[in-house]
């Protein structure tokens, strides 16, 4: 670029010099032009005025060779004779006669570097004849032929430094962006939280840095999530993953009844099936963050979807869910699925550890949703209000049992944050109460 630059600013540079140089030297022979004229019409007018009229002739009073006959003057009587005559030059003398019979005032002798200029002598009586001056045009000439040979060195010298002066102010005008691409290159491969920090843009390059720094931003935010989808993803299927290996290596290792197998069979496919629903909740949630989907849905079907999925595990542990919701669709920013990821765990749990009931309520408050989900279990103390919502954290109540990674209520955090709502956990002794808040849709 910056050669283009410096290209595009010479081009223009000369393109301004020709016209400068080339008007320059076009006023400058005019003006010239205009100063031979007027010496030659000057010689022929103080002639004229020293000319004596004497009964309708013109009388001579100087020698030949002084005075008028000692310039380049030519007097002509009014049928064209000469009167008087420098000696020599009969080219121009033949062009002096040429001029008086066309009876114009000037006229150009290229071949002979002179300009003449005829003034007529003009009596009472009548036209008496012509006097005719005449300058050489060398003095003139070799002016002109300077001032285009010196105004041509000066422009060469002109556009040699103007080209040296933008080399070096693109040069220093573009190296802090060739010195902030290089930054910005580097850090995005190896150290992602350094920045430019140039503070609110108040020229292109702040207004650089800023963008760059936004970039940099996505692209840690984009590999932060990448690497925690991956920590997830790992941490959580590992559980399963190591079950189904254990279940697989006791089948094979020795027989076992009917029966065994059956609970093998069903331990695995228990197995298999949280994977299922991991991956499914790791997608989604990376899918919603990412902003790939921008649908809305009903909340009352997912909450329906998710009390039923929820079902068996509640009748395992003898818990009714009790479902309560207007008769009105609530409609929000998310998929229907989606939804279902985030009630999925708050409902796995309150069936896991409530006593006898779970209490499952979606209502509109102003502009917002809010389900409720409250079982009759140990509830939450507050020293865990936050830190339950950590991936791989599970509170008191989880202590000794094995059914659970402490994933799931991290991920419906994070899937309800970025459809901009919320999870907050109430802290009592009395049962265990989540709220959820999602955006009206």
């Amino acid at each position: 670029m910056r050669s283009r630059l410096l290209v595009a600013v010479v081009a223009i540079v000369a393109v301004a010099i020709v016209a400068l140089v080339g008007s320059f030297n076009y006023v400058l022979v005019g003006r010239l032009s205009a100063s031979a004229t007027a010496a030659a019409r000057a010689r022929a007018e103080a002639v004229v005025e020293a000319l004596h009229v004497r009964g309708g002739r013109i009388i001579l009073t100087e020698a030949p060779d002084a005075g008028i006959g000692g310039s380049q003057v030519w007097i002509l009587g009014p049928r064209g004779e000469t009167l008087e005559a420098p000696q020599g030059n009969k080219p121009l003398q033949q062009a002096v006669r040429l001029l008086a019979r066309r009876n114009a005032r000037t006229v150009e002798i290229t071949s002979l570097s002179a300009r003449l200029y005829a003034v007529p002598v003009i009596a009472s009586t009548g036209r008496l004849g012509t006097v005719i001056a005449a300058v050489s045009t060398k003095p003139y000439t070799e002016t002109q032929r300077t001032a285009l040979i010196g105004s041509i060195i000066l422009a060469i010298c002109l556009l040699a430094a103007i080209t040296l002066v933008a080399r070096w102010i693109l040069r220093a005008a573009l190296a802090p962006v060739t010195k902030m691409t290089a930054s910005a290159a580097a850090w995005s491969e190896r150290d992602l939280d350094r920045r430019f920090a140039l503070g609110p843009p108040y020229d292109e390059l702040t207004e650089l840095a800023g963008t760059l720094d936004s970039l940099l931003d996505r692209l840690a935010a984009s590999l932060r999530h990448e690497q925690r989808f991956a920590a997830e993803l790992s941490h959580e299927l590992r559980t399963p993953l190591a079950r189904i290996s254990g279940e697989a290596e006791l089948a094979l290792g020795r027989e076992r009844q009917p029966g065994e197998y059956q609970q093998a069979f069903q331990s695995v496919s228990r197995d298999a099936e949280q994977m299922t629903r991991t991956v499914d909740a790791l997608v989604a949630a990376a899918r919603q963050e990412s902003g790939l989907s921008r649908s809305t849905s009903d909340a009352r079907t997912a909450i329906t979807r998710a009390s039923d999925a929820a079902k068996p595990l509640a009748d395992a542990n003898a818990v009714e869910i009790a479902v309560t919701m207007p008769q009105a669709p609530v409609r929000i920013p998310l998929e229907s699925e989606l939804v279902e990821r985030i009630l999925q765990p708050l409902l796995e749990n309150a069936c896991r550890y409530g006593q006898s009931r779970v209490q499952l309520t979606l209502e509109r408050h102003g502009a917002r949703a809010l389900i409720s989900v409250s079982d009759d279990g140990p509830g939450v103390t507050a020293d865990e209000q936050e830190t339950i919502f950590d991936p791989g954290v599970r509170g008191q109540a989880a202590h000794g049992r094995s059914d659970g990674s402490g994933l799931g209520l991290a991920l419906a955090l994070r899937v309800a944050r970025s459809a901009g709502g919320n999870i907050t956990a109430q802290p009592s002794d009395s049962g265990g109460h989540f709220r959820v808040e999602l955006p009206l849709g």
